[in-house]
């Protein structure tokens, strides 16, 4: 063999070598992230019941495999920019915020969920989706006040999104999603608005068989 055709095969086996370690970092980032999307979409549904400390463990689970999926691209940028990660974040940074604005407690920072500033706002924008629910359920219970109130932090989370200006590009599409927040946000308005003329004319009833 050449010295040049040495050359070449020792170019082609680091080649090699660097391309089978980006895919087994992929075989390692892929089913992890998708294993973390279902253990978030188990806590929001956790959420959504009240149960929280069940909520909280699935959180945990998503967790542990969001930390072994981003170790796993180190050094592996084609796989940590491939999508997969940035959606389990996603929808781990949603399910952390679901949490907080149902239960009530501190609102955790993309900082302090690991997560980048575009999977933090749009799984805001989705957790604030989520609150829907929230509103008909206690609509339904015949609790207006609260209802009232979790209905005030979806319109917060939306007009503070609407201020974020920037390329879908930067924001991962931000703009869709706010605005799908939007028309969650509309028809919840409605119902709450319903909701409140009807207890109003029921109260006024009631106060004019008393009289």
């Amino acid at each position: 063999m050449t010295e040049r055709a040495e050359a070449i095969a020792a170019a082609g086996a680091a080649a090699r070598d660097q391309l089978e370690a980006t895919h087994q970092a992929r075989e390692v980032t892929l089913p992890a992230s998708r294993s973390a999307i279902r253990s978030c979409a188990l806590s929001i549904r956790a959420v959504q019941r009240h149960e929280f400390d069940v909520a909280r463990a699935h959180i945990d689970d998503a967790a542990a495999l969001l930390a072994r999926a981003s170790d796993a691209t180190d050094g592996h940028g084609v796989v940590r920019h491939a999508g997969f990660l940035q959606d389990a974040q996603k929808e781990f940074a949603e399910a952390n915020l679901t949490l907080a604005f149902v239960e009530g407690g501190p609102l955790p920072t993309a900082g302090e969920l690991g997560v980048d500033a575009p999977a933090y706002l749009n799984g805001m924008a989705e957790a604030a989706s989520e609150l829907r629910r929230q509103v008909l359920d206690l609509l339904r219970a015949g609790d207006p006040d609260r209802a009232e109130a979790m209905f005030a932090v979806m319109d917060e989370v939306y007009a503070m999104l609407v201020t974020v200006d920037y390329p879908d590009a930067v924001t991962s599409g931000l703009r869709r999603t706010t605005d799908a927040l939007r028309a969650v946000l509309e028809r919840t308005r409605g119902d709450v608005t319903t909701a409140t003329v009807v207890a109003r004319l029921q109260a006024a009833v009631e106060q004019t068989r008393h009289s």
